[in-house]
C-alpha cells in the first residue's frame, strides 16, 4: 500500500515511507491535522474506525445528545469560507446539526479522498533502523484482511472522550432485554413507549439522556452512583439576524476565546466573591443562573483556586437544585455532598433534568447507599431490591484521555509500549509528546488543557503547534524529533501541582481516572488554563523547541 506524494517544497521523498504522516481519527482533530499538512505539500493518510466523520459526534446518537459549547464557538475557526458558508440554528448545537457540520468542512476542504473509513488501527511500532513508524490497520468489521503502511509522523487523533466505559458488573451478559450503552447508539430509533427502561449513570451524558427517555418510557429507573451539579443551558433556537451580527464580530469573539480560560469569550462577573456581602454574591450568581450554561462558570474568575468563592457558588447550586425537586428526600439525594461545584466538569441542563424526578413514572436509585450486585436477564438487583427492566442503559462514560491511546498497542524506541510508560499514569511533554516515541504527537493528549476547555480551540492550538513543529523540521532537514526525558518529568510535576492547588484535587472525577477500576489516580487534563497553556507552548516554541530534540536521524538522539 505505497502512496503517491504529493509535489513539496520539502524534500521528504527520501524517507523511502507510504505516507509522512498517518493520522489516526476523523473528529474535529483529523480533520484539521489531515488539512494543514497536506498545506504543507505532506501526503496524510487518516484511518477512521467509523464509517463516516465526526468522532464522538459519530458515535454519539443517543437521544438528547449535544454539545455543552455554544455553537457559534464550537466549530474552526481557522477558515473564512466555512465560517461564512456555515450557520448554526441553536445556541447549542444537538449531535445531529455537529455531524452536519463536520461533513459540510470535510466536503469543503475535500477531505475525504485522503481518509480511510471503516478502518481501525491495531498497533503502531517505531521501527529504529529506518527511523520510521511502521503501523497496522485492520477493517473495523473484523472481515477484511489486515494490513500495514509505514510513516514518517504517527499522529493521534482520537479524542479523549471516545472508548466507551462499562462497569463489570456480575452477570453483566445475562440481561435478556435490550441493552445499550449511550457512547454507541444504534443508528435506527429505540422505542421506548410503555416499556420499564432503566439508566445507569448520571454524568453530562445521563442528565441529557433521561429527560427524553421518560418523555417516552412507561416507567424509568435512573440509577445513581454520584450527583452532579447540573446548570441550565438556556438553549434556544439563534433568533433571525443573530449569526450574522456574530459573523460580524467573529474576528474578536475569537480573539478572546483563544486567549481565554476555558476557550470561551465570557467575562467574568468579578474576580472573586471573597469579600463580597451574600446579597451581591447572590445577585451576581443570579444573573449567570438566568444566561446559563458555561457564562455560569464565568461568575467568577477565581472559582476554582479560591475556597470561599468556591464554597458560595456551590452552596448556591445546591440551592436551586432543592428548588426544582419536590420531594425533599430524592432532592436531597440530587444533590451532591462530596465535591464542590466545578471540581468535576459541570453538566448542563437543557431538558429540565431534576423536574423529571417530580414524575410518577421516575424513580431514583442511590446505589451509593444499595450498590448493584448484579445484572440479572430480567434486570438489577442492588442490595435492597431488584427493578424489572425491557430496556437497560448504560451511561457511564468513558475510560478518558487514556483510554483510546492505550487501547492501540504503541510501541516506541527499545521496544517500550505505551501501556508500560504508563503503568503509573500518563507522563508527556506539553501532552504533545511523549519520551521514547519520536515523531508521535498526541493531539489534545494528557496534560493538556483538553477536556477542559471548549475542544474546537484546544484542538486548533495543538494542530497548529504540531505543523509549525513539522515545518521547522522539514526545513531544518531534521527527520527526529522527540522530547526529553527531563522536560517530560518537570512537566507531569507542573500538571499534578497546578492540579492540586485547584477544587479539581476535592473530587473523585473521570479527570482523575476515578470512574475506571484499576486507573491510575492522577489528574490528567492540564489545569492551568488555555491561555497559559498557549503562552507556554509558544515560549517553548520561541526558546527552539526547548524540551524537544531534534536529529538527522535516530542514533544521533541523546535523549
Amino acid at each position: 500500500m505505497t502512496a503517491q506524494k504529493t509535489e513539496s517544497s520539502f524534500d521528504t521523498r527520501d524517507d523511502e515511507t507510504d505516507f509522512d504522516a498517518v493520522v489516526v481519527g476523523a473528529g474535529f482533530s483529523g480533520m484539521y491535522m489531515l488539512h494543514s499538512l497536506r498545506e504543507l505539500g505532506l501526503s496524510v493518510r487518516v484511518y477512521e474506525k467509523a464509517d463516516g466523520v465526526g468522532g464522538t459526534w459519530y458515535w454519539n446518537r443517543y437521544p438528547g445528545a449535544r454539545c455543552d459549547s455554544e455553537s457559534h464557538i464550537y466549530c474552526y475557526s481557522f477558515s473564512d469560507e466555512l465560517l461564512e458558508n456555515w450557520e448554526w440554528s441553536e445556541r447549542y448545537p444537538e449531535r445531529d446539526e455537529i455531524l452536519e457540520y463536520l461533513n459540510f468542512a470535510a466536503d469543503h476542504l475535500d477531505l475525504r479522498r485522503d481518509i480511510e473509513f471503516g478502518t481501525e488501527v491495531e498497533s503502531a511500532s517505531f521501527d529504529e533502523e529506518t527511523g520510521a513508524w511502521d503501523i497496522n490497520v485492520e477493517d473495523a468489521d473484523g472481515e477484511g484482511d489486515a494490513s500495514s503502511v509505514t510513516s514518517r509522523f504517527f499522529i493521534t487523533a482520537v479524542g479523549c472522550l471516545s472508548e466507551p466505559f462499562v462497569p463489570d458488573f456480575d452477570g453483566f451478559g445475562s440481561f435478556e432485554g435490550e441493552r445499550y450503552h449511550t457512547a454507541r447508539w444504534p443508528d435506527e430509533p429505540v422505542d421506548f413507549d410503555g416499556k420499564d427502561v432503566g439508566v445507569v449513570g448520571t454524568g453530562s451524558t445521563g442528565i441529557q439522556l433521561i429527560p427524553e427517555v421518560a418523555k417516552e418510557a412507561g416507567h424509568l429507573t435512573v440509577f445513581q452512583r454520584t450527583p452532579n451539579y447540573a446548570v441550565p443551558a438556556r438553549n434556544r433556537p439563534l433568533e433571525p439576524g443573530e449569526y450574522e451580527e456574530i459573523k460580524q464580530n467573529y474576528e474578536e469573539i475569537w480573539e478572546d476565546a483563544r486567549h481565554s480560560w476555558i476557550g470561551m469569550p465570557f467575562d467574568y462577573e468579578g474576580y472573586s466573591a471573597a469579600g463580597l456581602s451574600d446579597e451581591e454574591v447572590r445577585e451576581a450568581l443570579e444573573r449567570r443562573w438566568q444566561q446559563g450554561g458555561f457564562r455560569f462558570l464565568h461568575s467568577f474568575e477565581d472559582i476554582v483556586q479560591n475556597e470561599e468563592t468556591n464554597q458560595k457558588v456551590t452552596e448556591f447550586v445546591r440551592e436551586k437544585i432543592r428548588e426544582q425537586v419536590e420531594d425533599p428526600e430524592v432532592a436531597e439525594k440530587l444533590v451532591p455532598k462530596d465535591h464542590p461545584y466545578a471540581s468535576k466538569r459541570p453538566p448542563m441542563d437543557y431538558g429540565g433534568y431534576y423536574e423529571t424526578f417530580n414524575r410518577d413514572d421516575v424513580s431514583l436509585v442511590d446505589v451509593k447507599d444499595a450498590p448493584i450486585t448484579e445484572i440479572t436477564s430480567e434486570g438489577v438487583r442492588t442490595t435492597d431490591d431488584h427493578y424489572d427492566l425491557d430496556i437497560l442503559i448504560f451511561a457511564t462514560g468513558f475510560d478518558a484521555m487514556t483510554g483510546a491511546l492505550l487501547e492501540m498497542d504503541i510501541r516506541g524506541r527499545d521496544g517500550l509500549i505505551l501501556e508500560e510508560k504508563w503503568e503509573n499514569g500518563p507522563r508527556t511533554y506539553l501532552g504533545l509528546g511523549v519520551h521514547g516515541f519520536p515523531n508521535m504527537f498526541t493531539i489534545t493528549g494528557p496534560q493538556s488543557p483538553s477536556v477542559l476547555t471548549n475542544m474546537p480551540m484546544a484542538i486548533e492550538q495543538h494542530v497548529e503547534w504540531i505543523t509549525d513543529c513539522v515545518e521547522r523540521m522539514l526545513e531544518d532537514g531534521h527527520r527526529i524529533v522527540e522530547p526529553t526525558e527531563e522536560a517530560e518529568s518537570g512537566w507531569v510535576t507542573q500538571n499534578n501541582t497546578v492540579a492540586e492547588g485547584m477544587v479539581f484535587s476535592e473530587a473523585d472525577s473521570w479527570y482523575r481516572g476515578a470512574n475506571v477500576p484499576d486507573k491510575p489516580r492522577t489528574f490528567m487534563p492540564f489545569p492551568g488554563g488555555l491561555e497559559t497553556y498557549r503562552l507556554i507552548c509558544e515560549q517553548v516554541a520561541d526558546d527552539d523547541y526547548d524540551g524537544f530534540e531534534f536529529a538527522e536521524s535516530v542514533g544521533s538522539l541523546t535523549v
